[in-house]
């Protein structure tokens, strides 16, 4: 079994030309991305077709309600089901998506964490009934943990006070005493790289195509089964179109402000990839395409 991991920005054409090599090289494909990941959001992911997730098994994608939170534990543990079915399948794997965050998360491992008492999780749920108390709670007992976290970010606030109050200890020190363990190994890091001009016209050309699709109505009944409290319904494409139907922007304002979102995403993720990662290969599709044939044979 061999294994790379395809990354780039938004719009530049990862999942097909990950898609492509899997087909080719007898691989399985994990999409690593923070919207494909829920079951019904299918337009505003932009997550690849049915006729393309039926020709070949996909992980990460349609594992999680739109009302559940997903997290690098959501990966790893689909990584794990994709590694486990490739090692008896004898199938190599691709890993794409522009959730690269995660990507970084698993290849530098996490630190394990406490078994919660049953007492623990009890007082948790109670005290996050303040989340601002929490968190200043938390920052007077670790305040370079709680710098990289928001004091709205409920989901990481109870992740630092479950360790905290099972632990006896600052989050920073538990961490430190015990170090993270990596997820993913020997695996070569490919960037796609798309010149900005062609970006900006596919991200243009797939926010159109989105509008086109039905993504007001798909938006419109995620919002009437889910509510807009969900960390999914605060996605690029879904917060534009929620202000759309409270007719706070037209369409033809929705559709920029989305492709210009999408844009500004791009930038960030562009900057996240050359900086975060050592890459064994970075241009074109067809630059990737056969570096990858190279790593998978």
């Amino acid at each position: 079994m061999k294994q790379i991991a395809l990354i780039g920005s938004t719009a530049s054409g990862k999942s097909d030309l990950a898609l492509t090599l899997a087909l080719e090289n007898n691989a399985l494909i994990l999409s690593i991305d923070s919207l494909s990941i829920y079951k019904e959001i299918d337009i505003a992911s932009a997550k690849p077709s049915k006729t393309e997730l039926a020709s070949l098994e996909h992980f990460g994608i349609d594992r999680l309600r739109p009302d559940e939170n997903a997290s690098v534990i959501t990966f790893i543990d689909e990584y794990r089901r994709l590694r486990e079915k490739a090692l008896a399948e004898d199938k190599n794997i691709i890993i794409v998506g522009g959730s690269s965050f995660y990507l970084k998360s698993m290849i530098e491992g996490l630190s394990p964490i406490p078994n919660y008492s049953p007492d623990t999780l009890y007082q948790t749920k109670n005290m996050l009934h303040d989340l601002d108390k929490c968190y200043r709670l938390l920052n007077g007992i670790d305040p370079i943990t709680m710098d990289k976290i928001a004091p709205t970010d409920a989901y990481r606030i109870e992740k630092m006070l479950l360790i905290y109050l099972e632990a006896g200890v600052a989050p920073s020190e538990w961490f430190r005493n015990n170090p993270p363990t990596p997820i993913i190994a020997e695996c070569p890091i490919l960037n796609l790289h798309v010149d900005r001009d062609i970006l900006r016209q596919r991200i243009s050309m797939r926010t159109q195509k989105m509008a086109d699709s039905g993504l007001i109505d798909e938006v419109a009944e995620l919002e009437r089964l889910y509510g807009r409290s969900p960390n999914s319904m605060k996605a690029i494409g879904i917060i534009e179109t929620l202000e759309y139907l409270d007719a706070k922007v037209t369409k033809s304002e929705l559709i920029e402000h989305i492709a210009t979102h999408t844009a500004q995403l791009a930038k960030r993720q562009q900057t996240f990839n050359a900086h975060q990662f050592e890459l064994s290969a970075s241009g074109t599709a067809d630059e990737l395409y056969k570096a990858a044939i190279t790593l998978l044979k």
